[in-house]
């Protein structure tokens, strides 16, 4: 065997074992990683279920005036579970939630609304609330019901409310790098065409993935986004500790 033959099979042998090295640091990273889900999972179902027991008296009460919008994004295979949505809703009346939007793609949900009002006491559309005396004291909860082709017409026709205003008392070489457009400007255009919707202020997910799952971003401005996980394995003490998580945190926006 002369050397160049040697040098090829040195090489050859600090490939594989390269490679064999490789592969085995991958495989324990992986189940580090694995681990680590397993046991803060299992952390998080104990905790939740301290808190549904009222062990835990850090989330016996929560100021939840704070919390003016709460949407709820579900998965559309998920949002096809109707009884799990309306247990969802039941319990954060319980809490006290005040004004839920319900939202899934297709708008499922939607379809499901007469069961749905007529399964939670006290629940009416926040359409209909809005044209009564309701007061934030009274034993209610507003439901919106959602879907990725509500209000895209509307917010077509309060943008180009806001071009008109804009073309009618703006001039681009006057303009001074100022914002033109701001939010009381948008809610205002909502207003005219009849679209005077929530901004939700604490957004749960409840699906396989973390994404908003289409919700309509312009809807999201100053929105906390918390994953919780599946429906299926949705846990009451979960979700006490994402409200009273938000609740409790100082948020400095609008000063």
């Amino acid at each position: 065997m002369d050397l160049n033959q040697s040098m090829l099979l040195l090489s050859s042998w600090i490939g594989q074992i390269g490679g064999f090295g490789l592969d085995l640091l991958w495989r324990f990273i992986h189940l580090v990683v694995s681990l680590w889900y397993i046991v803060s999972g299992i952390i998080e179902a104990v905790e939740s279920y301290a808190i549904s027991l009222g062990l835990n008296k850090k989330y016996s009460s929560i100021n939840i005036a704070k919390l003016r919008c709460l949407a709820v994004v579900v998965d559309i295979e998920e949002a096809r579970d109707v009884t799990k949505v309306i247990e969802l809703l039941q319990w954060l009346r319980t809490i006290g939630v005040k004004q839920v939007g319900l939202f899934d793609s297709q708008g499922l949900l939607k379809k499901s609304k007469d069961l749905i009002l007529g399964t939670i006491p006290g629940s009416m559309l926040s359409e209909e609330i809005a044209e009564k005396d309701f007061s934030p004291d009274q034993n209610r909860l507003a439901l919106e019901f959602i879907s990725s082709s509500d209000n895209k017409e509307a917010v077509m026709k309060a943008a180009n409310i806001l071009l008109q205003r804009y073309l009618t008392s703006s001039h681009p070489e006057n303009d001074k790098g100022e914002n033109f457009f701001t939010e009381t400007h948008l809610n205002e255009a909502l207003r005219v065409v009849g679209e005077n919707v929530h901004a939700p202020d604490l957004l749960l997910v409840y699906g396989p993935i973390r994404s908003h799952l289409g919700f309509p971003a312009w809807r999201l401005r100053y929105t906390e986004i918390v994953h919780m996980g599946s429906l299926k394995y949705m846990r009451y003490g979960s979700l006490l500790k994402a409200i009273h998580k938000f609740t409790g945190v100082h948020q400095n926006y609008g000063t």
